[in-house]
């Protein structure tokens, strides 16, 4: 006999095998569009902490300290770091959930528009963690 997965019935399987309900309704997309939000919302409080913890190894490595990282995107990355509004654009994520491309399509308080391409890899905990980010002016989405 085949059940249908209910809300319900998934709720209970989440909690018999110890995962947090809210963790089973996402996917990579979902839980690496988290991360770049989380990030740009420490960067608009000035929180370089923050920012800095969702930055990936291989970043970490180029930029070993907080304050380095944070003046380098302050300098090279002024979109990200003050966004006017942002959207997420097209997407695309490995077969294996690995990797994320994510396009956040950025518009800035002097009229230009931004396509910031992201890079997220997955680490061994599970976590999602920004490896790169590509920056073209742009006034319409392209795509990956």
């Amino acid at each position: 006999m085949v059940r249908k997965l209910t809300r319900r019935n998934m709720l209970a399987l989440c909690l018999s095998i110890g995962l947090s309900p809210a963790l089973a309704d996402e996917t990579p997309l979902s839980r690496a569009q988290a991360v770049i939000r989380a990030q740009i919302e420490a960067f608009l409080a000035d929180d370089a902490d923050k920012a800095y913890s969702f930055a990936s190894p291989a970043i970490r490595k180029i930029f070993p300290d907080r304050d380095t990282f944070f003046q380098m995107v302050k300098r090279r990355y002024a979109p990200v770091y003050r966004p006017g509004n942002y959207a997420f654009g097209r997407s695309r994520v490995s077969s294996d959930g690995a990797n994320v491309l994510q396009e956040v399509l950025i518009s800035i308080s002097e009229g230009k528009d931004w396509s910031a391409i992201y890079e997220l890899e997955r680490e061994p905990d599970g976590s999602y963690r920004i490896n790169g980010v590509q920056m073209l002016e742009n006034t319409n989405s392209k795509g990956i």
